[in-house]
């Protein structure tokens, strides 16, 4: 039976807990800590009406959090890698978003551990019934776990926040664990696992 265990935690406190290689794969998503105003990627998005909830995690992770997330996994799958002090990256993964205005982000960068050929994915960024202001589509996770995880991986999200990644590994069968620091988007993800997950069949075969 396939394992899914989340924590409403920080992230950094619970990785210094565990033992080294804990995890096969680990795929994050942190903040960028892009100002909003910036006119780097963000700064509309930051400034909807959507994310007028909780954002008091948006900040960009210490040096140590890169440093316990290579340790308690295996490889590393990391968007938004370009705006971290990271190691070179032979397989990038190229997430092109079919933006079709030019004035936003057409793609978006994810770093990996990977020794592998660069990657691209072309799905479109709009998301049904969106309620995150980073949340990603589920098939985005879908893809990176069907690209790069073998059978019996145990998959890791230290801030899984919409917990698309979540839904993706569950449907997929593989074992996970995440960790939510906001207590606000912990409690609406775990409404969407159920109504997506406990009531419906298997969507990625």
């Amino acid at each position: 039976m396939t394992k899914s265990e989340i924590y409403n935690t920080d992230c950094l406190e619970f990785m210094r807990g565990l033992p080294d290689n804990a995890f096969d794969i680990a795929i994050a998503d942190p903040p960028y800590n892009l100002k909003k105003t910036s006119v780097r990627g963000s700064g509309k998005l930051k400034n909807r009406v959507l994310n007028t909830s909780d954002m008091s995690w948006d900040f960009a992770p210490p040096n140590e959090f890169f440093e316990e997330l290579r340790r308690v996994s295996k490889h590393q799958i990391i968007w938004g890698g370009n705006y971290f002090d990271l190691p070179p990256c032979r397989c990038f993964v190229s997430w092109d978003k079919m933006q079709p205005w030019e004035n936003f982000s057409q793609a978006e960068f994810a770093w990996t551990s990977f020794d592998k050929p660069a990657k691209v994915f072309r799905h479109t960024s709009r998301v049904k019934n969106k309620w995150h202001p980073t949340q990603k589509p589920v098939e985005l996770y879908a893809y990176l776990l069907k690209t790069f995880a073998k059978e019996g991986d145990r998959i890791f999200d230290p801030m899984f926040g919409s917990g698309s990644s979540r839904i993706a590994a569950y449907k997929m069968g593989f074992d996970y664990v995440g960790c939510e620091i906001s207590v606000e988007y912990f409690g609406k993800h775990e409404e969407w696992f159920s109504s997506e997950c406990l009531s419906q069949g298997e969507l990625f075969k």
